[in-house]
């Protein structure tokens, strides 16, 4: 079941309104220009900023979100016709076999658990091609993002067309060992509405990833750093080896 800010109808719909930078998918369309990829997994692509990205760019895309709302969203954007748009997630997917599968922003770290996570990967595996790749970030439980996230550092208020004006902010709920819990609260001035969605983030260690990686078939090739967010996140390249 997806969460209500990918789920909710509405909340579907304010979702690139209120976060209109995504300059964070330049790294992965430079990482598929250096690969060569010309079909591309997109896992958990929401409401299909970056798939349509690398469709104008003319890159064959095959794109997987469990949430219908979001999905709504992306079938309704111009040019979502060159995309293959699957309702659904990785472990069930269509005959794919692509030359690169990513999971971008926060995509592996809301699949929580380890049986699903577990599952995840084997899904991306049969979908890649031999020799394609994996690329996905996770943040870097050292620097301890959740700190920052309360109604003081993350108040927004926007006016949105056709929308009418719209308040959002995040709160911290809890953190359990590697799981952080946090509230999204949205509150819509047209008709009063306050609308909250409630999403958990597993933080792994690196050495972690890792290990699920070899488990899983993988090969890792390099760990980088996100250029636009240095020393916070962790981008893993991993290959699919050649059968």
């Amino acid at each position: 079941m997806a969460d209500a800010i990918f789920e909710h109808p509405r909340l579907a719909a304010v979702y690139d309104p209120l976060d209109p930078d995504r300059g964070d998918l330049e790294v992965y369309a430079a990482i598929a220009a250096e690969l060569g990829a010309r079909s591309v997994l997109d896992v958990g692509c929401g409401t299909g900023t970056f798939a349509l990205l690398l469709a104008g760019r003319g890159l064959e895309v095959t794109a997987v979100d469990p949430a219908a709302a979001s999905l709504d969203v992306a079938r309704g954007k111009p040019g979502a016709e060159r995309v293959r748009w699957v309702h659904g997630d990785a472990t069930a997917l269509p005959p794919v076999r692509a030359d690169l599968a990513t999971m971008t922003a926060n995509v592996a770290q809301a699949i929580v658990e380890p049986a699903d996570w577990r599952a995840t990967l084997a899904g991306v595996r049969a979908s890649l091609r031999p020799g394609g790749h994996l690329v996905f970030e996770t943040r870097d439980p050292a620097r301890r993002a959740w700190l920052e996230w309360n109604r003081a550092a993350t108040y927004q208020v926007a006016e949105l067309p056709g929308l009418g004006r719209v308040e959002r902010w995040y709160d911290l709920l809890d953190v359990s060992g590697p799981l952080v819990t946090f509230r999204g609260t949205w509150v819509f001035a047209s008709d009063g509405q306050v609308l909250t969605s409630d999403s958990t983030l597993r933080f792994r260690e690196r050495d972690e990833v890792e290990a699920d990686l070899s488990a899983g078939g993988y090969t890792l090739e390099e760990v980088r750093d996100a250029p636009d967010r240095p020393g916070r996140e962790f981008v893993f390249l991993a290959r699919r080896p050649e059968d």
